[in-house]
């Protein structure tokens, strides 16, 4: 009996793997191996003798994809854009970095850590070319939850005998939820680079767009509420558990009264003030060489405003503090928290791979290359478990800056890095001339940054012209989503269909003998039901029987058998 293939899920014994082609071999047996999930550069580690130089020299560029490419790196076609796409986002980082550390729930400096040490990981460990990872409203949102959860302001509730009154010891509350900001961050590095070796990249295939538009407005409902206390000025409890946003709202409603006037000033005219420049970046998009930095100008001239009117003194109005110079020294996560923040955990390391890896196929097909869904689980698994020890929290990917990235010339991570660079100076040097910055313009800034996600509210028309039952799922994400916690949301159903494509035409070697091929063209049939979670699947046969790559303008004629989807 001739074995055609040998088809090996789990990859982690590629030694015996080997052995076992070469007895097929040597009994006279042809045959062929394939190890399912793993990228050419992996393949190869499997075709090589064992400890050889060619297999050594794959595995380590599949393992640390930057020595592949960055040798070949053209700086006279890509330093220019690289340059001025890197110094763009890395301005982008700097008030989003500071503006999600509150929705985190730790001080802004740790916000410019988290725009630092991941992006330098990245660059290491990734694929993506255009993708500008960092620190995300959403993942923060999640991260808030947690802090505010394990570090809440009643248990750091101390007595002032200047005042005969209860006051916030708001330095050790601080301290604590870092430690625990970094302890979930750790813990999910951590499962996304186990998920990563065991070849579990492909879980994204059934996260479908509905549902993932879907969670991402409704996380972005419970960002917009987490920060109204800095918009009116007010100091709501804090609510966890089911329901908590509309016990959150109701008590915001009910505090009003005693809105901080000068503080809703400040948020009203920086909305106002974002919203009209960034609309001017649109307008005069193809005119201008790079957007208007608004973000950035917005933080200055707050804080000048802010340091000669003396706001805070005068107003009450709450500004960000002290930010400490330099870089924080690496430090162990504390292993007693990780019990308590499981589940959180691994939560996060799903919600960050899903955005970043969606993300990241959207700018591959536009410029031609493939992200290795496997590697930037590592990848991303490494940015976080690493960024953990320096007292980071979880980081993803943000559409806004990778747009920037990619517009303004970006070719390359080494964009990425030079952003990383900017933030570096900013933290060693500049950070401090911020410390009268008003908060209520960071939560400005959020508002604004999440009007691309809030206009997902129009999938709705189109779902329900389209296919009512992708408008189903993305109206049952968001209503899970916004009645309970993000990380509680997060139980899709599964479904898939394998799915069998083959060729059709001429079959030699047959009675059949009328069928005739046009040169050229190749039918191709799928034996199941195409829809998300097996069109890459579909798309990858097709590529492998014609031995062309489907992302060429070349003409196939795709045959899906009951097909729910057309491919485009």
């Amino acid at each position: 009996m001739q074995i055609n293939y040998l088809k090996i899920v789990q990859c982690d014994f590629l030694d015996f793997c080997f052995r076992f082609h070469h007895s097929l071999l040597k009994m006279g047996k042809p045959a062929k191996l394939t190890v399912l999930g793993l990228s050419e550069s992996h393949s190869a580690c499997v075709s090589s003798p064992r400890c050889s130089g060619p297999r050594l020299k794959s595995c380590m560029l599949s393992c640390v994809p930057v020595l592949s490419w960055l040798p070949r790196y053209s700086f006279r076609e890509n330093t220019m854009g690289d340059l001025i796409s890197g110094i763009s986002v890395g301005i982008m980082h700097l008030p989003q970095g500071m503006a999600y550390a509150l929705l985190a729930g730790v001080p802004p400096v740790f916000g410019l850590f988290s725009s630092f040490y991941p992006i330098l990981i990245y660059f290491i460990f990734g694929t993506s070319k255009h993708i500008s990872v960092g620190t995300y409203a959403v993942m923060s949102v999640m991260i808030g939850g947690v802090t505010e959860r394990l570090a809440p302001n009643l248990n750091f509730m101390i007595w002032d005998n200047a005042t005969n009154q209860t006051v916030l010891d708001i330095v050790n509350r601080d301290a604590e939820r870092v430690k625990v900001a970094a302890a979930v961050t750790f813990l999910s590095g951590l499962f996304q680079v186990l998920l990563g070796l065991v070849q579990f990249g492909f879980v994204v295939t059934y996260l479908s767009e509905p549902l993932v538009r879907g969670y991402t407005t409704g996380a972005a409902i419970h960002v917009i509420v987490s920060q109204l206390k800095y918009t009116f000025g007010i100091s709501p409890d804090r609510h966890s558990g089911p329901f908590s946003l509309i016990f959150t709202v109701i008590e915001v409603c009910n505090l009003l009264p005693k809105t901080n006037v000068g503080t809703l000033v400040v948020s009203l005219v920086t909305i106002v003030s974002l919203i009209v420049v960034k609309e001017l970046n649109t307008y005069l998009g193809k005119k201008l060489p790079v957007p208007i930095p608004v973000e950035l100008l917005g933080i200055i001239i707050a804080t000048v405003i802010s340091w000669q009117v003396n706001l805070h003194g005068k107003y009450g109005v709450e500004v960000v503090g002290e930010i400490p110079s330099g870089l924080q020294p690496p430090v162990l996560p504390e292993a007693s928290i990780f019990g308590q923040v499981i589940g959180d955990a691994f939560a996060l390391s799903v919600v960050g791979y899903g955005i970043a890896i969606s993300l990241g196929r959207i700018f591959a097909l536009k410029y031609g290359y493939k992200v290795d869904s496997n590697q930037e689980l590592i990848a991303l698994g490494l940015s976080n478990s690493i960024g953990g020890i320096f007292q980071c929290f979880a980081i993803s990917c943000s559409m806004s800056r990778s747009m920037v990235q990619e517009s303004t010339g970006g070719k390359t991570q080494v964009a990425g890095a030079l952003s990383a660079m900017v933030i570096l100076i900013i933290t060693m040097w500049i950070g401090s001339l911020f410390e009268e910055l008003p908060k209520a313009v960071l939560a400005a800034i959020i508002y604004v940054n999440l009007h691309g996600m809030m206009k997902q509210f129009m999938d709705i028309p189109t779902l329900w012209r389209s296919n009512k039952v992708d408008m189903l799922v993305w109206l049952a994400t968001l209503i899970l989503t916004v009645l309970f916690n993000p990380d509680m949301a997060q139980h899709p159903s599964y479904r898939h269909t394998h799915s069998h494509p083959q060729p059709l035409g001429l079959v030699q070697r047959t009675l059949v003998s009328q069928v005739k091929e046009i040169p050229g063209i190749v039918i191709f049939r799928s034996s199941a039901t195409l829809y998300f979670a097996n069109a890459e699947m579909y798309q990858d046969a097709l590529a492998d029987k014609v031995r062309s790559n489907v992302s060429q303008q070349q003409h196939y004629l795709l045959g899906a058998k009951h097909s729910e989807h057309s491919l485009q």
